[in-house]
């Protein structure tokens, strides 16, 4: 039987059970040929009008249409004959938007109301929409800087791009603040804005403030349901960025919200480190940088989230804010919408205090390692708990507390006066005094700072070495927030098993890509890859080291070893007629971006049932049996897998 039929079959057996798996988005209904005629005949003339717009600093508003309605009719996603109308009105309104950009004129940019725009991604150069509620009192020759709130939307498992773009050209949603942008984020779907999801936040942010005046000081994240989650998520590991976060019900953790930890369910020990990911109650002492108001229903199964954080926090010594809806379910009260709106407009109106003289700061990963003025740099150890506390006194000391940093940077940006600009600056490390040049007139100061094995001292630029960096940390999944490239093998693979494998599991991470991140994941053969897909992106590479040859040129600068005869990672060795692995690793062509090893995203179909499923499933590395048929859940029988060091070094004692 074939690999892809294997994984084909394997797609409607759930783990443990006979039980069917949830797969999203569902499978839409037949569109009559009548449709299916009309539909192609105007995305080829939309497509056409868009090629010649290429260059326009708006095309991809235009885009958003075309992207829609080709990815709803190529992959089966209009899902009610009310969709089909919905389609062809989205093309209408995007050749009436090609039309008026041939003319030179973009007149929604200056529209009040309910907008609709696009971004073209950095991850994967697919275009991704975003909706606006822009208030009566803009103008965009107005000075102002705008408030913006960000919604997270909840799970829909219906929810196109189709149907995202018209809700969003007729729904303003619950919260309409005053004088205030409200941007209504896609999020790539129904993710609970993770991986792709979670750089979609950023990228519609970066997109808006190229279009309107915004004040960085009074951006605000909100959101319901699935939403919620997005808010606590975002929240907890980005808290630096934003004034306030109001997430509505959701789930903030894995184990418990999906009753795993009820019924004694018990994960790998990789599987259990990588919950420190995306867990927002790890993260709960963060809250005391930004302010959270969370919101449930008392009659609601999702106030869980709300509780399980505020257990969290008061373990940090902290109390949530919590507004609860009185008599009702997984909704909001008029009386709530109210209360809320209230404590988050005295919070917005005051904004984020973006250089606060005392920071608490805690991670589990460089991934996450920057909050107000605090960088933690480096980890002792990586998916063990590091914290640092740090105060200013006076007008030039920094008092710091660490636990599992190595390296740790304090960094005060241009107007942060936080110092003052003509006194040396002092900072106390964990009891160990330093003294460094004093700030900059304009109120910048930056100060880097290296422990080695006790002792701290000034850091030294070690740009140069191999380490786990902020965004060169790992695990697989990392590789997926930003550029990417799968690179497709064109020679002769050392052992058929493995090569039907690789082949199977490049069309199914494909595939993910599509359903799950709503892209087109970008594809070259190993003979094209150029010096400029080095340089800019990070390199998923398919196959062995026989028939890939961008894997055959740095084969043997990885840590693991892969013949025809066998597989060796360390002391341990498996045949490679059977075996594969996978793995993520700084590319020894470009070690300022990945290579991949034979992966995509780590989650698969098991995840897409709910969304606090959708973390990542596998460490830095990994060897798969191939023995045992990919299924819903994992790629093969995973025989061995574990993270590197710090150095980016295999360890003795990990993935035993």
């Amino acid at each position: 039987m074939k690999w892809s039929a294997v994984i084909g079959l394997a797609w409607f057996a759930c783990i443990g059970n006979a039980q069917p798996l949830h797969l999203i988005p569902p499978a839409g209904i037949a569109v009559a040929d009548a449709d299916q005629k009309a539909l192609r005949a105007s995305l080829t003339r939309l497509a056409g009008r868009i090629d010649a717009l290429k260059g326009n600093p708006h095309v991809a508003d235009v885009q958003i249409f075309e992207k829609a309605v080709r990815y709803a009719l190529d992959g089966n996603e209009f899902f009610t004959q009310e969709e089909v109308f919905r389609g062809k009105e989205l093309l209408r309104l995007g050749l009436e938007r090609a039309d008026q950009l041939s003319r030179g004129d973009a007149p929604w940019t200056r529209a009040t109301g309910l907008v609709v725009r696009g971004y073209v991604s950095k991850i994967d150069g697919s275009v991704q929409p975003y909706g606006l509620v822009v208030p009566p009192t803009f103008g965009p020759d107005k000075p102002h800087r705008w408030r913006i709130d960000t919604w997270f939307h909840g799970r829909s498992e219906n929810l196109s791009e189709v149907n995202f773009l018209w809700d969003r050209l007729f729904n303003p949603g619950q919260f309409q603040p005053p004088d205030t942008i409200v941007v209504h984020l896609y999020g790539r779907f129904c993710n609970g804005s993770v991986f792709a999801g979670e750089v979609d936040l950023f990228e519609t942010l970066d997109d808006v403030k190229k279009n309107f005046r915004v004040d960085d000081n009074r951006v605000l994240i909100r959101g319901f349901s699935m939403g919620g989650a997005s808010a606590w998520h975002i929240g907890a590991h980005y808290g630096t960025d934003f004034a306030a976060v109001a997430p509505g019900a959701g789930y903030a953790e894995t184990m418990e919200f999906t009753g795993q930890t009820r019924r004694g369910i018990q994960l790998t020990w990789f599987e259990d480190k990588l919950q420190h990911l995306t867990n927002a109650t790890d993260y709960a002492a963060n809250f005391f940088n930004v302010p959270v108001i969370a919101y449930n229903g008392d009659m609601d199964a999702q106030k869980q989230a709300a509780d399980i954080m505020a257990k969290n926090m008061d373990a940090e010594g902290l109390t949530l804010s919590r507004v609860i809806g009185k008599n009702i379910g997984h909704a909001y009260t008029p009386a709530a919408i109210t209360q809320i709106n209230g404590m988050i407009d005295a919070i917005a109106q005051k904004g984020r205090d973006q250089w606060p003289r005392e920071v608490r700061f805690t991670t589990w990963t460089l991934k996450y390692n920057w909050m107000r003025w605090v960088v933690v740099d480096g980890l002792e150890k990586h998916w063990d708990r590091a914290r640092v506390e740090a105060t200013v006194e006076g007008d030039h000391t920094i008092q710091a507390k660490t636990s599992n940093v190595s390296a740790v940077s304090f960094e005060f940006g241009t107007g942060a006066r936080v110092l003052h600009p003509a006194t040396k600056v002092t900072v106390v490390l964990d009891g160990q005094t330093l003294t460094a040049g004093g700030p900059l007139t304009d109120g910048s100061w930056t100060g880097h700072f290296r422990k080695t094995g006790t002792k701290w001292a000034i850091a030294d630029d070690d740009s140069k070495t191999l380490r786990k960096r902020h965004d060169l940390q790992g695990p697989i999944d990392d590789a997926f927030f930003d550029s990417f490239l799968m690179v497709r093998p064109t020679g002769t693979p050392m052992n058929e098993m493995v090569g039907n494998w690789t082949r199977s599991e490049q069309e199914h991470a494909i595939k993910m890509w599509r359903t799950q991140m709503r892209g087109d994941a970008p594809v070259k053969d190993d003979t094209a890859v150029t010096d400029a897909d080095i340089a800019g992106s990070n390199l998923v590479l398919w196959g062995d080291p026989r028939s890939n040859k961008v894997l055959a040129r740095i084969a043997d600068k990885l840590p693991v070893q892969w013949t025809a005869d066998a597989i060796t990672l360390g002391t341990r060795k498996f045949a490679s007629a059977s075996n594969a692995p996978v793995m993520i690793y700084p590319n020894p062509l470009n070690p300022k971006k990945y290579v991949v090893i034979n992966s995509g995203m780590t989650m698969r179909e098991y995840a897409e049932s709910n969304n606090a499923l959708q973390v990542a499933y596998l460490p830095d590395y990994a060897v798969v049996d191939l023995t045992t048929a990919p299924d819903a859940r994992w790629p093969g029988k995973i025989v061995v897998a574990g993270f590197f060091g710090e150095g980016w070094q295999l360890l003795a004692n990990d993935g035993q």
